[in-house]
């Protein structure tokens, strides 16, 4: 290596080598990350060959956690969370729980002590926040009702990961490592004043900050110039985070994500999002990079017991646990199965936790190269276990009557109470969905007094609907249990407004068996599908792009006059 460009050999033999990698990964159907953590691996240490400078990848691996965690922060809803938050809350909680006990009894039973096996434990409780995005993004379900349970349900371990990340310092001397510069002392008097400069910061951020970033990210995109607004996103994240780390001891980490949670109660938050993404992401594979330059191979031949207890637990261990969580809340079988998936892998949570714990002398390289191992193994094979949800379903209830039961839990919200109102159940609309486009339809079909029955997945939503007035039931409208305790028989109009339409045949078929006469209008999601729909006659689908240039023309059309 060129010891004058020692950075600019770093970064180009990292991106470069993670590209390439990456590209294969993909090629493969596995998640690029598998390929930059494997470029890591390659131009580490513990393989022969090309060896990066590390001090230098430490460093913008430390800038990519700040950006990494400002992107999670950037797209931390509320509202998401709230809308699943009985059985995220509570479920991830568990899951955190049964994983972390897992990982640390397996830990211990290995002779390890009790800090780095309780580190190792998490790090392997905590799914990837990317993988699941993609995944969920890949397989059409990122806004179905199970892909709102499952990223709810990674919300909550998120947060979790960051109260760990801001505890773990301040109690490391007590677990049997070593508390950062000027941290000495009695852990308890530690910890309550790292608390309180922990809470101090977010009133800072939550009063000042939520303020001051907004109004400033304003006056700069008045500027009009791209490259500024740019720059005073990240500027903003780097800044934060910095000035987190060094007046209120917080880590990078924990700063970068209340920048993201700031500036995104900003008007400019997508904006901002989206300038920013194409440095988080060349910073992220850095970071990622970085991560596999630690993974020593030789683990996997010397300790391949341990490597697959681990897999064991991520992907069996955590997948099982989550499914019987879900199941125990009363959501059928489809959704666990797809929950339990969608977790059993770990990333980069599991990476910051694993570095950090090294860094406090909690845990061994041997522990970090093993979760390293299991996160490599786990997102690889991780596709295959999302591929095999539908397949493992339909041959277990073909084969199992308690499968049978559990794909139609005992539900008290999956029927309509006795007392509900005669107009509902004679000429009314079965609207399947209450999300952003089921929520306008019902109160357009309420203005024009219109009744309507909800089909909906979320038992929480239903609650809600039912303490409102409006008719509602819980459950899959697929199942035709459901549309028949929406009272389809007696229906004059089916409207499908959730975005997963990969079962709407089921239900148009089961709307007409019930009902020959009914009309069905499908919300739709690409044109080959709508025409399909209806040239068979299924039914009136409707584009969003379409509907939207439609009324744009016609407000145009108006403008000059012009009837459309």
């Amino acid at each position: 290596m060129p010891h004058s460009l020692p950075l600019i050999t770093t970064i180009a033999t990292a991106l470069g080598l993670a590209l390439v990698l990456g590209f294969l990964a993909v090629r493969v159907k596995l998640p690029a990350l598998v390929g930059y953590l494997l470029a890591g691996v390659l131009i580490g240490p513990f393989t022969p060959g090309f060896v990066a400078d590390a001090n230098i990848a430490s460093e913008l691996a430390e800038i990519g956690v700040m950006l990494l965690m400002f992107g999670v922060g950037l797209h931390f809803s509320l509202d998401d969370l709230l809308e699943v938050r009985k059985i995220a809350l509570p479920g991830a909680v568990l899951q955190i729980t049964v994983a972390t006990a897992l990982g640390a009894g397996v830990a211990l039973a290995w002779g390890w002590g009790l800090g780095g096996s309780l580190v190792f434990g998490l790090s392997l409780s905590v799914a990837s926040t990317v993988v699941l995005l993609r995944t969920l993004e890949a397989h059409g379900v990122l806004d179905s009702m199970n892909g709102r349970i499952a990223v709810g349900w990674l919300i909550v371990e998120d947060l979790a990961m960051v109260l760990v990340l801001v505890l773990l310092p301040p109690l490391a001397g007590w677990l049997g490592g070593h508390s950062p510069a000027g941290e000495g002392g009695n852990p308890w008097q530690v910890l309550g004043l790292t608390l309180i400069k922990v809470a101090a910061f977010i009133a800072l951020m939550l009063v000042v900050g939520r303020r001051l970033f907004p109004k400033l990210l304003w006056q700069v995109a008045r500027t009009g110039s791209r490259e500024l607004f740019t720059l005073c996103v990240v500027a903003t994240a780097v800044s934060i985070a910095y000035g987190a780390a060094t007046w209120f001891g917080v880590s990078f980490a924990l700063g970068a994500f209340f920048a993201g949670m700031v500036l995104r109660d900003s008007e400019f938050s997508h904006r901002a999002a989206q300038e920013s993404l194409p440095l988080r992401e060349a910073f992220a594979v850095l970071f990622f990079v970085s991560v596999g330059m630690l993974f020593d191979p030789a683990v996997l031949v010397e300790q391949p017991l341990r490597v697959v207890a681990v897999v064991g637990i991520i992907v069996i261990g955590k997948s099982i646990a989550a499914a019987a969580l879900v199941l125990a809340f009363r959501y059928p079988l489809n959704t666990a199965l797809t929950v339990s998936a969608s977790l059993a892998q770990i990333g980069e949570f599991s990476f910051i936790l694993a570095g950090l714990g090294q860094g406090l002398g909690l845990l061994s390289s041997e522990g970090q190269s093993l979760i390293l191992a299991g996160a490599l193994i786990s997102m690889a094979i991780n596709p295959l276990v999302f591929a095999a949800v539908e397949p493992f379903q339909v041959w277990i209830r073909s084969r199992s009557a308690l499968a049978r039961r559990l794909e139609r839990p005992v539900n008290p919200l999956a029927e309509l109470p006795v007392a509900t109102d005669a107009k509902y159940l004679s000429g009314q609309v079965v609207l399947v969905g209450y999300g952003r486009v089921g929520r306008r339809i019902g109160e357009a079909l309420a203005e024009h007094g219109i009744p309507y029955v909800v089909a909906e997945q979320n038992r929480e939503l239903v609650e809600r609907l039912r303490k409102d007035g409006i008719a509602a039931v819980s459950g899959d409208a697929s199942d035709p249990a459901v549309l028949i305790q929406a009272h389809i028989v007696n229906a004059g109009l089916l409207v499908v407004a959730i975005p997963d339409t990969f079962d709407v045949r089921r239900m148009i078929e089961t709307a007409r068996k019930l009902n020959p006469e009914i009309e069905a209008i499908i919300r739709g999601h690409n044109e080959q599908e709508a025409t399909l729909l209806e040239q068979e006659g299924a039914a009136k689908v409707f584009l969003g792009p379409n509907e939207l240039a439609r009324s744009m023309s016609r407000h145009a059309l108006e403008r000059f006059g012009k009837t459309p």
